[in-house]
């Protein structure tokens, strides 16, 4: 897609992180942007920000994993837009510990944004587009599923998230290949970002009640929290370049977006081990010291 001028966007966890500085550079390509999140003060506050930038923004309130609210989403962006041209599923949470140690509630969560929540805007949205570029030949339209390096690796203590991710890079691999075989004016991209300051490390925030925002964390969670939030409070790279690196993507029609190239090491890594029938690399060899730090939290006594 080479002109964004005039077209429309839809960006789910707008208000934050990717979402929001995707929108602002959304905003400035002159772009209509339809700003979605599940946090209503948050959303509009930067809606308006957005707005000032001189957009047409229709933002919206949902929750990504029930599949009525996104359906809904997609009618009100239809009446007021018509078929959007870039549509960004990038909302998500983040969540730890030990893999046998997460709830029903924590799977049921976390897989529900995270999965499910790109699973309805692709079921949702891509209908759409296609109807749109066999209606025009000059119709541009594209995906962007947000996945994680977690999606091609598998970081210990992380399970139920890797497991989210890793789909989300099959959904994302499959949606390129399938739309590929009906039309060339539609395609698809997947974000794979490593440790990068957005907020997802206190997504929390936004557990709905009945899905565990209460239960009590285990003690693999919480170490794995104060990991996470060392690590992301400390990234180098801005969610504002990761943003622009995933317009540059769209632009050039290129699948996979990373934020850190030098983490593909450890992919090439776990590649090997697949196609070598080794066991899984320590994740950990190139700096044991957090290894040993992350096996002495979890082995202490209770």
């Amino acid at each position: 897609m080479k002109t964004f001028k005039g077209r429309t966007a839809v960006i789910t966890g707008a208000a934050s992180g990717f979402g929001l500085e995707t929108s602002r550079i959304a905003a400035r390509e002159g772009m209509n942007v339809v700003m979605a999140d599940v946090q209503p003060d948050a959303l509009d506050k930067a809606a308006a920000e957005v707005a000032a930038l001189g957009a047409q923004v229709l933002p919206y309130r949902l929750d990504v994993s029930k599949a009525a609210e996104v359906e809904a989403l997609g009618e009100a962006v239809q009446q007021r837009f018509g078929a959007p041209h870039f549509v960004f599923n990038n909302a998500g949470v983040g969540s730890g510990g030990l893999i046998w140690e997460n709830s029903l509630k924590d799977w049921e969560w976390v897989l529900g944004v995270n999965l499910m929540g790109v699973v309805h805007g692709v079921r949702v949205f891509t209908p759409m587009m296609l109807v749109a570029a066999y209606a025009d030949p000059k119709y541009e339209g594209h995906i962007v599923n947000t996945a994680s390096m977690a999606g091609l690796l598998n970081p210990p203590n992380m399970g139920v998230y890797n497991v989210s991710k890793h789909a989300v890079v099959s959904l994302s691999e499959t949606l390129y290949q399938d739309l590929a075989l009906v039309s060339e004016q539609v395609s698809a991209s997947v974000l794979c970002p490593f440790f990068v300051p957005t907020g997802i490390q206190q997504s929390h925030r936004n557990r709905p009640a009945e899905l565990g925002a209460d239960e009590k964390p285990t003690r693999s969670q919480l170490v794995q929290q104060a990991m996470t939030d060392k690590a992301v409070g400390s990234g180098k790279v801005s969610a504002a370049e990761v943003a622009q690196n995933v317009f540059d993507a769209v632009a050039e029609k290129r699948f996979y977006i990373y934020s850190h190239p030098k983490a593909l090491a450890s992919v090439q890594t776990r590649l090997e081990d697949i196609m070598q029938a080794r066991n899984p690399t320590d994740p950990f060899a190139g700096k044991p010291e957090i290894g040993d730090a992350l096996r002495s939290a979890l082995r202490a006594t209770k």
